[in-house]
């Protein structure tokens, strides 16, 4: 194996590590307070995970929605992983760049830095407004390394032949 395929595989090691806590810890809070007559009061506060939300919007009946998180942010990110995965130790090289080549092509699709910019954009709208305000948390910086490290990953790789 190549040096480039041993630091894409490291990567990708990294990358899985980092989407876990990505997905399962607080990614938001969200809150918003009512200031009537000098008076405070809170009425809102959210923390949500990933998963949370997933699950949450299952639960409220906002299928296609929670289907399209589960996707983007879950299935797509660790079957591109199992795929890079079996691209460094495959030895075929026609199913090896076809495999690769398909990687390629849904890593457009998993949407995971589309969702960070995502959560950042609603971060940065509620501190926008004096009565609503947001706090990141660490399943933010994870799933934001996430998608940082394992873009890495498929930009170290090399599939060319021996």
């Amino acid at each position: 194996m190549s040096h480039r395929n041993k630091l894409a595989l490291l990567l990708i090691l990294v990358s899985l590590a980092l989407l876990i806590p990505g997905l399962f810890q607080p990614l938001i809070t969200i809150h918003a307070q009512l200031d009537l007559f000098g008076f405070h009061k809170e009425i809102f506060r959210e923390t949500r995970s990933i998963w949370q939300t997933i699950t949450g919007l299952f639960e409220s009946n906002d299928n296609l929605v929670a289907f399209l998180i589960l996707l983007f942010s879950i299935l797509v990110p660790f079957l591109k992983a199992i795929l890079l995965l079996t691209v460094l130790l495959m030895k075929n090289h026609h199913k090896k760049t076809r495999i690769y080549a398909f990687v390629h092509s849904i890593s457009k699709w998993s949407m995971a830095d589309v969702f960070v910019v995502g959560v950042f954009m609603a971060f940065l709208s509620a501190k926008a407004m004096d009565s609503l305000g947001g706090e990141l948390h660490n399943g933010f910086y994870f799933f934001t390394a996430y998608c940082l490290v394992s873009l890495l990953s498929v930009q170290v790789m090399s599939i060319t032949p021996p």
